[in-house]
């Protein structure tokens, strides 16, 4: 074979010349991967970052758009039943006849009106509590009798003790803060509101009313501005308040006492003295605020003579 037939073998230079060149394009190719990666993780981490930021912002500017808001025209965290309305006193029933005891007698109605000093009443209730509903329908014609004639000073503390006992719902905060809605729009028809929510209790460890029927349950009393309460309710204005009210309860000293503290709802503090009788008697209620009130008052009014 002559030498124009050999084979065209690459001469060693040409081969490391070839693998040379052949690496460096591979080098190229990952070197391009390398910078396309880091592009797009750096991409990922400016978006994770905005999107955080634009998460906290967001929590910080509702945070800082709706803060807690107070009720107005409270005295401490107390309503004060300054006027009853015209239907208030319909809407209340009378007080229990008084039933006649073993011996046969009748006991002695609670017709008698504290001293001439305006007693001060402070009524703390929870409004699924069912001994505040006990206390209420006992007591409530004789108390509005009292407001109405300016021998009691009334305050009424809405409180969340039993804010776990509604399967989920809260609703012992959400009814103090619906009744702190009234109070603040429409305080002439707080006393009503009140009385409807105390004898109308749904029960302990149901999910009670919902905002939307504590509305309407507003409504139904007739409050002043029904759009501007219903919009309260329904939006949880006053649910904060309720909840730290609450806790100043709890931690004391309670409103109109000096030492007192909350132990249970309802509780009913007259005259600085907390009220320890049976929650349904309304003699035994009407006797200690009789007493409580010649202790702390000079002047009594004298109790009628019997006639002749």
């Amino acid at each position: 074979m002559s030498s124009d037939e050999t084979p065209n073998v690459p001469t060693p230079r040409n081969s490391r010349e070839a693998v040379r060149e052949k690496a460096q394009q591979i080098q190229t190719k990952q070197s391009r991967a390398r910078v396309m990666r880091g592009i797009i993780i750096g991409a990922v981490a400016i978006i994770a970052v905005g999107a955080v930021g634009t998460a906290v912002t967001m929590a910080v500017t509702s945070t800082v758009s709706k803060p807690m808001m107070n009720p107005d025209g409270l005295e401490g965290d107390g309503i004060v039943v300054r006027s009853l309305a015209d239907t208030t006193a319909e809407a209340v029933p009378a007080t229990p006849t008084p039933e006649e005891s073993e011996t046969g007698e009748e006991t002695a109605e609670p017709t008698a009106e504290p001293t001439n000093a305006a007693v001060d009443v402070h009524i703390y209730v929870d409004y699924l509590s069912p001994g505040a509903g006990e206390f209420e329908r006992a007591n409530s014609r004789q108390l509005a009798s009292w407001i109405g004639e300016g021998a009691v000073t009334a305050t009424y503390h809405p409180v969340a003790m039993l804010t776990a006992s509604s399967s989920g719902t809260k609703y012992s905060l959400r009814a103090a803060a619906a009744a702190a809605c009234v109070a603040s729009h429409s305080p002439d028809q707080f006393y009503a509101y009140n009385h409807e929510l105390l004898i109308d209790q749904p029960e302990v460890d149901s999910s009670g009313r919902s905002d939307v029927e504590l509305a309407d349950l507003a409504v139904a009393v007739g409050v002043d501005t029904p759009k501007v309460v219903r919009s309260c309710i329904e939006d949880a204005d006053y649910v904060g308040w309720a909840k730290e009210a609450t806790s100043r309860a709890l931690a004391g000293p309670l409103d109109g006492s000096d030492d007192l503290v909350l132990t249970s709802a309802p509780m009913v503090v007259v005259n600085g003295s907390a009220y320890v009788g049976a929650l349904d008697d309304p003699a035994e209620f009407s006797q200690f605020v009789l007493t409580v009130a010649s202790e702390t008052d000079p002047t009594p009014s004298p109790t009628p003579t019997p006639s002749s």
